[in-house]
């Protein structure tokens, strides 16, 4: 009887490389894929951002009024009554369902944390956008509720609950007609400027010349 034939490998099939785990390729292997998983938790964590982004300018969004704006109280009070207390009643549920003696849950110690969190930037000094400016409440109005980078555009305020009388521009906006209505503002504000510098002169009494008229007029 004739021995069998060895198996024919099928063609184009290539044996798979096994590298020495010290060698130079082997090295290069390991750093490829710890840069493949550094970029996959960076897409991961710029995604959580932009949700949570989107999120937090859909709250604004939806607190603007049909018509007009909203004051820097009202703003507050936004904030303050609704923004920061929003899970509240999770918390109280989580601590409800909680035995006695039992430790807190993970996501109890995550509400906690994160209420905790919000209140000190609130406290500190928390971002947002302008909705007391007029134009940028127009432009706010045109948004999709998806889109953030249309949102990077606008005209925010920092403001705090330490100092609730007061309101700082952090960002004058980058839309063509905020731009524009900064640039009129601008010059308008230097017209009055010049005005003003004009006024003391055509102002002054005539007394003050009355001295160099009558030498002028008087005879050598």
């Amino acid at each position: 009887m004739a021995p069998p034939k060895p198996t024919k490998k099928p063609k184009g099939q290539k044996k798979e490389k096994v590298f020495h785990p010290l060698s130079r390729k082997a090295d290069q292997l390991v750093r490829t894929q710890l840069r493949k998983g550094k970029l996959a938790d960076l897409a991961k964590a710029r995604n959580q951002k932009h949700h949570k982004q989107v999120d937090l300018y859909g709250f604004f969004y939806h607190a603007i009024p049909p018509e007009g704006t909203l004051t820097l109280e009202d703003v507050h009070t936004i904030i303050h009554d609704i923004w920061l207390p929003r899970f509240d009643s999770e918390l109280e549920a989580e601590r409800a369902a909680r035995r006695k003696g039992r430790p807190k849950s993970t996501k109890e110690l995550k509400l906690e944390e994160l209420k905790l969190r919000e209140a000190e930037e609130y406290r500190t000094g928390i971002e947002v956008i302008d909705l007391t400016h007029p134009l940028n409440v127009d432009l706010f109005r045109q948004w999709d509720q998806k889109e953030a980078p249309f949102i990077e555009q606008l005209r925010f305020i920092r403001i705090s609950s330490a100092a609730p009388d007061v309101a700082q521009v952090s960002r004058p906006g980058k839309h063509p007609l905020l731009i524009e209505e900064k640039k009129s503002t601008e010059t308008q504000a230097q017209d009055m400027d010049m005005d003003d510098s004009e006024a003391p002169l055509l102002l002054e009494p005539m007394t003050r010349f009355s001295s160099t008229t009558t030498t002028m007029g008087a005879a050598p």
